[in-house]
């Protein structure tokens, strides 16, 4: 599930970089809001992101099999400190030699994936969760035309079976697409997601 021809290690890092910088601008009481998320604060979101991050690492590196790489920080009092090292992480581990040639155990999506797929599986992911995090704070995602052209040529790739959509899933139910949505919009309603919902200041 990625974009033919696209330096997708590249995608993935804009996309986890733009993750940063909106997560950086939470504060105080910012960590208890609700989020896009159902049932999940802003904090709860961010030991998430966290763990995905340390996750796909691993995996980059042969050793994604191992549970403990997938487990949410226990220490989340800095969650955005937490969530910048562990960002370094994962672009470090992505953008090594060869990375996107190996295979990419990924227990929680049952097997092992070629690895510009697996790559492809965590940009989508950033994409959505930096919007999260992006909307429960209120502003805008900054992301250049290209990664959203990127993202949501990915979005059209995941499966909208209902079966595999919902809580349990990486993501809800696909939401109707009105005409003449632009890409981001489109990406997120594709992948469960309501915009309207969750209005951003420019």
């Amino acid at each position: 599930m990625t974009v033919t021809g696209a330096d997708i290690v590249e995608l993935d890092r804009i996309a986890v970089s733009e993750a940063v910088r909106v997560v950086d601008l939470a504060d105080g009481g910012d960590w208890e809001r609700d989020t896009p998320c159902a049932g999940w604060t802003l904090r709860r979101l961010v030991a998430h992101m966290t763990a995905q991050h340390h996750g796909f690492a691993a995996a980059a590196r042969g050793a994604g099999e191992g549970a403990a790489h997938w487990r949410e920080p226990e220490d989340m009092s800095e969650p955005a400190r937490v969530h910048r090292a562990a960002a370094a992480q994962v672009l470090g581990a992505f953008g090594a030699p060869g990375a996107d040639g190996r295979e990419f155990a990924l227990p929680e999506l049952g097997g092992s994936f070629p690895g510009r797929m697996a790559i492809g599986f965590h940009f989508i992911d950033y994409v959505v969760h930096a919007w999260d995090v992006a909307a429960t704070l209120g502003t805008a995602l900054e992301l250049p035309d290209d990664v959203l052209a990127a993202a949501l040529a990915v979005a059209r790739l995941v499966p909208a079976d209902p079966a595999q959509r919902g809580p349990g899933f990486a993501f809800a139910p696909a939401r109707e697409v009105p005409a003449g949505s632009g890409p981001l919009e489109e990406t997120l309603r594709l992948l469960g997601r309501d915009p309207e919902g969750w209005p951003t200041r420019g």
